[in-house]
């Protein structure tokens, strides 16, 4: 029996699944995200281990002699975020989360030299890693002083887990310290940084151990054996391996708390200019290039909380068919973007607001907008010579068929659904333990769901949704002019 750990934003899910990968059961806990000031959002890493113990024992409840079996746990989670520890792994500060703007400043410095692109192969975005540790040394120099090791949100479950300070080459490709085509730590841009190879974790590929389970945690589990703990991946390489996107212009969409399109590379092709995302894959010998949004479910998420609704019971609002594109138009830069823009600074907007609207009409509004938000990411994809066919999507907001209608009629792509199950980071992470156990080669493992249904473009719609993106990209220099 096999773990998947995905440590997400706003909670932990965890599956047990058995070696051909049917999943067995699954657990979630949520915490909480702190915003004390404007552009801020920070968590307690602790809060992530009591999150992840208490899914663990819910799983054990359940399923205690399923769980006495386990031979392997593979690591998810939200990538970016840094966790500063002193020299007795003692966490100094809130963990500094991905959707952090506070570093653009020290972003910009750092991109501004050249070594950056050309090694880390990305534009070094506010959210990444490396400028957090440049805010935190000039704004928090008590801190930074006492540093001695810098670990990612997954790599401090693994500290726990094993007790030992080791990353995977996907998620260590987010901090901008990662020689990306060589997938090893650059001496030259921790430098620049201000930082230290010895204050970086060991690297792993996704697919080896990375370490064991620490004896006292598999007594307390009723694990009879050993227990094998994978290097795992970052959230989004973690959910290729889930829904098999492997091999070259494999893609997936995802509509989770942010948004993502997915494009797999057999090769290191990076194209900083587009702000599209060239990471290393969880798999040995692949890369991914990604255009991300920094909100998508998180819009839905942020009105319903302004409206006193129900996430689910406001997306019901859409309905089923889709329309001519609304006649309002949501910018969904609520925490700023990522690709195609690299704006830490601009924020959201509804333009074009009639007497009239409903809270229906503002919905279809804000699901038009994250479509078009990623249709950005398409073209961005498209210039950096990853083009996909068609996309599989995943995500809580693929649940909604007003969105995916809209999303494929925007794209003009089909989008492809998984049958009902479990499909992303957490089965992701899960297969990436099986191989690092059994060994087994990877595409062996890491294969496509199938499918439950296409999602065609609405061709007769097709028009004027593009007509309506036109002037969706038209908005966002006046908006910037007003930021």
């Amino acid at each position: 029996m096999y773990l998947g750990i995905d440590l997400g934003t706003s909670g932990v899910r965890v599956v047990s699944c058995d070696s051909a990968g049917v999943v067995l059961a699954a657990a979630e806990q949520s915490y909480r995200v702190s915003h004390p000031q404007s552009g801020w959002s920070e968590q307690a890493p602790d809060d992530w281990i009591k999150a992840t113990g208490q899914a663990i024992a819910q799983l054990r409840a359940a399923q205690p002699e399923t769980l006495a079996d386990l031979r392997a746990i593979g690591l998810s989670g939200q990538m970016h975020g840094a966790v500063l520890l002193d020299g007795s792994d003692k966490v100094l500060r809130p963990c500094i989360l991905w959707n952090d703007t506070r570093a653009a400043d020290e972003a910009a410095r750092l991109d501004a030299i050249p070594a950056f692109r050309r090694l880390g192969a990305n534009i070094v975005f506010p959210g990444f890693t490396a400028p957090k540790l440049a805010w935190v040394a000039a704004h928090e120099p008590e801190v930074f002083a006492r540093l001695a090791r810098v670990l990612l949100p997954k790599d401090y479950l693994r500290l726990w887990l094993t007790g030992d300070h080791i990353s995977d080459m996907s998620d260590a490709a987010g901090t901008a310290w990662l020689e990306v085509a060589g997938r090893c730590w650059s001496d030259e841009l921790l430098s620049l940084s201000g930082v230290a190879r010895t204050q970086m974790p060991g690297l792993v590929e996704g697919c080896a151990a990375a370490g064991m389970l620490r004896g006292d945690l598999a007594r307390e589990w009723g694990v009879r054996g050993p227990v094998v703990v994978a290097g795992g991946g970052g959230d989004n390489a973690a959910a290729a391996c889930g829904v098999g996107c492997v091999n070259e212009g494999d893609g997936f969409v995802s509509l989770g708390t942010s948004g993502v399109m997915l494009v797999a590379r057999d090769s290191c092709q990076p194209a900083p200019e587009t702000a599209v995302h060239t990471f290393c894959h969880a798999l040995p010998d692949r890369w991914v290039q990604m255009g991300v949004i920094l909100a998508a479910t998180d819009c839905l998420n942020w009105l319903a909380r302004n409206l006193g609704q129900r996430p689910e019971a406001l997306a019901a609002l859409a309905g089923d068919g889709l329309e001519a594109p609304s006649r309002a138009l949501f910018l969904p830069y609520l925490s700023g973007e990522r690709t195609p823009h690299n704006d830490a600074l601009i924020r959201a907007a509804f333009v074009g607001l009639d007497i009239a609207d409903t809270p229906a009409d503002l919905v279809r509004a804000l699901m038009q907008g994250v479509a078009f938000a990623l249709r950005d990411s398409l073209e961005a994809l498209r210039a950096a010579g990853a083009a996909p066919e068609r996309l599989l999507a995943i995500g809580g907001g693929a649940q909604s068929r007003y969105w995916l209608d809209v999303l494929a009629t925007v794209l003009d792509l089909p989008i492809d659904l998984p049958e009902a199950g479990e499909f992303g980071a957490a089965l992701g992470a899960a297969r990436l333990g099986i191989a690092a156990d059994t060994g087994a080669a990877p595409g062996d493992i890491m294969t496509p769901p199938r499918l439950a249904r296409s999602i065609e473009p609405v061709a007769h719609l097709r028009e004027t949704h593009e007509e309506t993106y036109r002037r969706y990209r038209n908005l966002y220099p006046a908006l910037k002019a007003l930021s």
